[in-house]
């Protein structure tokens, strides 16, 4: 039963309402033994009990009605209501943690072996490219390799004449001179088959590659791929863009009117639009030093605490830096009801074993953090006091529609 009543004072204006009633037993209005105007419609639940000399109003839910609404009434209590910046941004990733894969010749793809999405590892191979400099670098290097081993031996045999005193000194010095050049082109040659990706000691011993391997430089996920197979790359071509996600971050941009408010340590909590409402955590870690213009504004780097694995590089952050936390009382938002410019909360109070009394209350809103409102009453009421912690907008509407039907 849902029951709207208003309370009455003044015995003299129950006697006049109870006297003009019993000429109408058949009106729908009636009046209960203290003089109350009763409005009872015949086949509804809601009872209004009206006195024009006051507005205290409750209306009564059965405890079954409650458990439908999912109506929960507990002790006003406090919490943890944050003081924040509403700031912007995006997720990044350290410098370090992105690379670009390119080539260090012009070559043809030979075959491609990762996708976009793909884990690699640093140093894993994601592909292949073959051009007929490959070979050729090898035959040269083979050819360096060879001249220096003879010419290793020749300055062997000229020191130790030298140092015997049998050979000339400028045998020796032309011998080591040739030695010496040796040793730089073959090392040379070696430090580019590297760079390829091909062992020199396997050449050395007569293997001779006709492809090179397309490396990853770092542990992370292939983001892009930009080449095909058959497809010519010039030197320096970008072919993979490999990122590692384990350090990312939310790079947030913080207006210069706020940039005082702001220091390393601070939490931030934020949302992602793709992700849905999960709510995350980061704190920050790092504060620009100088301003990007167009808006001017500082980057701010916040370290994320509960990654998620579907956390990617450029998503769009809608965040909040909490500068301030202060003890408050407060209710979800759910437990407070607008209505223009003024703010009520229910109070509640037990009837019976079966019903609760519900009584609106004005209080004046301090602030709204993490979908709860911190208030204030207006008149004092008793610390213990229990509330509504949601379904104000129902309960108002339920006081509103007596409401109007006692009017009728």
């Amino acid at each position: 039963m849902i029951r709207i009543k208003k309370y009455i004072s003044g015995s003299l204006w129950a006697l006049v309402i109870v006297l003009a009633c019993n000429d109408k037993v058949n009106d729908a209005h009636s009046h209960d033994a203290e003089g109350n105007h009763i409005n009872q419609a015949k086949d509804s639940e809601i009872q209004t009990v009206h006195n024009d000399d006051h507005h205290d109003e409750e209306i009564l839910l059965k405890q079954d009605q409650i458990d439908v609404l999912n109506i929960k009434v507990e002790q006003l209590t406090k919490r943890n209501m944050s003081n924040y910046i509403q700031v912007n941004g995006i997720l990044g990733v350290p410098p370090q943690n992105e690379a670009i894969v390119t080539s260090v010749l012009g070559a043809n793809i030979n075959s491609i072996n990762a996708i976009e999405g793909d884990e690699v590892k640093k140093g894993q191979i994601i592909g292949y490219i073959t051009h007929p400099d490959i070979i050729g670098l090898q035959t040269d290097y083979l050819q360096a390799y060879n001249n220096l081993t003879f010419l290793e031996q020749d300055f062997i045999r000229q020191k130790k004449l030298y140092d015997a005193k049998v050979g000339s000194g400028r045998d020796y010095q032309k011998a080591k001179s040739a030695f010496s050049i040796a040793q730089g082109l073959a090392s040379g040659f070696s430090k580019q088959l590297g760079l390829l990706g091909l062992n020199a000691a396997l050449i050395n011993d007569g293997e001779i590659f006709d492809r090179a391997p397309i490396i990853s430089p770092i542990n992370g996920f292939i983001e892009k791929v930009l080449i095909k197979s058959g497809q010519y790359v010039q030197a320096q071509t970008p072919m993979f863009e490999v990122v590692n996600t384990d350090h990312i971050h939310a790079d947030l941009m913080v207006f210069e009117r706020d940039i005082s408010k702001v220091k390393n340590g601070q939490k931030v909590k934020f949302k992602i639009e793709a992700l849905g409402n999960t709510e995350m955590t980061a704190t920050i870690y790092s504060v620009g030093k100088s301003f990007e213009e167009g808006p001017k504004a500082l980057h701010i780097h916040a370290e994320i605490e509960n990654k998620d694995k579907n956390l990617i590089p450029g998503m769009y952050v809608n965040a909040r830096i909490i500068i301030e936390e202060n003890l408050e009382q407060a209710l979800p938002e759910g437990g407070v009801y607008q209505e223009n410019e003024t703010f009520f909360v229910f109070t509640a109070k037990k009837e019976g074993d079966d019903t609760w009394a519900f009584t609106p209350e004005k209080v004046i809103v301090i602030s709204t953090s993490d979908e709860y409102i911190s208030f204030e009453f207006i008149e004092e009421v008793q610390e213990d006091i229990l509330l509504a912690q949601g379904g104000a907008y129902y309960l108002m509407a339920e006081m509103k529609k007596g409401e109007a039907e006692h009017s009728h």
